[in-house]
């Protein structure tokens, strides 16, 4: 709670009554202060209640209604002028241009000194600082038990209720994990927006602006990979006190988040050895090796810290994966230099999006696939020297790899030319994306349906541009060998798509 001037008007233990500006008596008083000057505004901070005995206010009525301007310029909240038998009243002419400025005049009478004054705004503000430290002591209490109980769901609703806010917790790809209250609110975006943003992503503590409230983003973790975020939105401007429950709180969820963390990784720890020893070639018993059902994809990712990946790889299950069984039964284990992972075998493939999600602790993946345990010792083997920068699955070094590594990349340009030159002059001089789209038609079995929506387009505008790229090409598309072609000269080197990226 604050105190106005309308507090101390109506304080029976001073003798202070207000003559003017009535209208803005619920003004709060930051503090009391006394001068005498005639300019004092260059020691005024704002919310000050100015108490003077009148020497400031000037000998002419210009000079007296100046000197009540320059204070409601410069933010004070009131002026207290000491009235008794030698001074008389207030002069007509403060009164007058503070109510029409609408600048509370108190005048402080009898035995009332200007020191009880300002004693009864220190007091006030002393005892509010009191309670809101006791408030702030409670909510911490509260905070800590709900951690115990009910962990981050109740930390963040006793965060909202004792800072009246509104919070979420966020995960490491800005999702809402936990919001109080449960619906998710407008400025969800604005957070998301700011966690996303890679290239300037907050840490440690970050305020945003939204309207007349503040947003804190608190980045939870305090060293190494980021677990998530907690976002508290207040009215502004946020307090200390706000700023320490925000802190608290994040802390709280960080040590949740951590215990969560080492409890997932624990049982990929203690999996290891088992599944060391059959990538090695050691004969175990199936029901040893707790792994996804097969065909699996074994991963192998060379690193210098393959021990220190096997604990970032598990983490970064949960964003491949999800969080399932599936996940659950993953294995990891160290040979070598290498981490290896032992993954359900799924188009995408899932290799690709951990070596992704560890692209900066290892450059680069090898895979292969695996029908049971008796082929992981082959697959890890065959995984590790496919092994390259970025992924590169050993099925995709077929034939068809055989293939491209042996056209020379001349003869590789005069093929593409020979079947897609006349296309790539159509699309250049009119604007059209004919070999986009046939890239894609013939990449869907010749599909109209699919390629359509994969493409975003109606059917029709697709079997237009085809009779287009047949015109262009003088041949039919229903012709094997034109398909045939058609393909290899799209695929035997990379191509830029619509969006910029490439086509391999």
């Amino acid at each position: 709670m604050t105190i106005t001037v309308r507090d101390i008007a109506a304080n029976p233990a001073l003798e202070v009554r207000a003559v003017a500006g009535h209208r803005g008596l619920d003004r709060p008083v930051r503090w009391a202060h006394v001068t005498e000057l005639h300019d004092p505004v260059h020691w005024l901070r704002g919310g000050e209640l100015v108490l003077t005995a009148g020497m400031g206010f000037g000998g002419t009525a210009t000079e007296r209604r100046a000197y009540v301007h320059r204070l409601h310029d410069a933010g004070c909240v009131g002026l207290g002028v000491a009235v008794d038998a030698w001074t008389g009243g207030v002069p007509a002419e403060i009164l007058a241009e503070a109510e029409r400025l609408g600048l509370p005049v108190l005048q402080v009478e009898g035995e009332t000194p200007f020191i009880a004054v300002v004693e009864t705004v220190a007091e006030h503000h002393a005892a509010e600082r009191t309670r809101e430290q006791s408030r702030v002591l409670a909510a911490q209490d509260a905070m800590a038990r709900a951690a115990l109980r009910t962990g981050p769901p109740g930390v963040m609703s006793e965060l909202a209720s004792a800072t009246h806010g509104q919070t979420l917790l966020l995960d490491r790809d800005g999702m809402t994990s936990v919001a109080v209250p449960r619906a998710e609110p407008p400025w969800h975006a604005l957070v998301r927006a700011s966690v996303l943003d890679r290239a300037r992503r907050p840490r440690g503590m970050t305020v945003l602006e939204d309207g007349e409230a503040a947003i804190l983003l608190q980045t939870l973790g305090s060293s190494g990979r980021v677990l998530g975020w907690l976002a508290l939105r207040s009215p502004s401007p946020v307090s200390a006190h706000t700023r320490m429950l925000a802190n608290d709180a994040a802390s709280l969820l960080a040590v949740d988040l951590l215990h969560s963390r080492q409890a997932r990784r624990t049982p990929y720890r203690e999996r290891a050895p088992i599944l060391r020893a059959a990538a090695l070639g050691t004969p175990l018993p199936a029901s040893l090796l707790t792994l996804p059902e097969p065909p699996w994809e074994v991963v192998c990712l060379p690193c210098a810290d393959p021990h220190a990946l096997l604990d970032e790889a598990a983490d970064a299950l949960v964003d491949v994966l999800g969080d399932t069984d599936a996940a659950r039964r993953v294995g990891l284990c160290v040979v070598d230099d290498a981490l290896v992972a032992v993954l359900p075998d799924h188009r995408p493939r899932h290799g690709e999006r951990l070596r992704t999600a560890l692209s900066g602790l290892a450059p680069g993946a090898g895979a292969c696939g695996a029908r049971g345990p008796a082929d992981l010792p082959s697959a890890v083997d065959r995984a590790r020297h496919a092994a390259d920068d970025g992924y590169r699955h050993v099925d995709d070094a077929g034939a068809w790899e055989l293939l491209r590594s042996s056209v020379p990349p001349e003869g590789m340009r005069a093929f593409e030319r020979a079947v897609l030159g006349a296309l790539r002059e159509h699309d250049a001089r009119h604007g059209t994306e004919l070999v986009h789209t046939l890239r894609h038609y013939l990449d869907q079995g010749a599909q109209v349906e699919a390629t359509a929506r994969e493409l975003g387009v109606h059917r029709n505008t697709l079997r237009s541009r085809l009779r287009v790229a047949e015109r262009v090409m003088g041949r039919p598309l229903a012709d094997a060998r034109a398909r045939l072609e058609l393909w290899t000269a799209l695929h035997l080197e990379p191509m830029p798509c619509h969006d910029g990226t490439w086509h391999t």
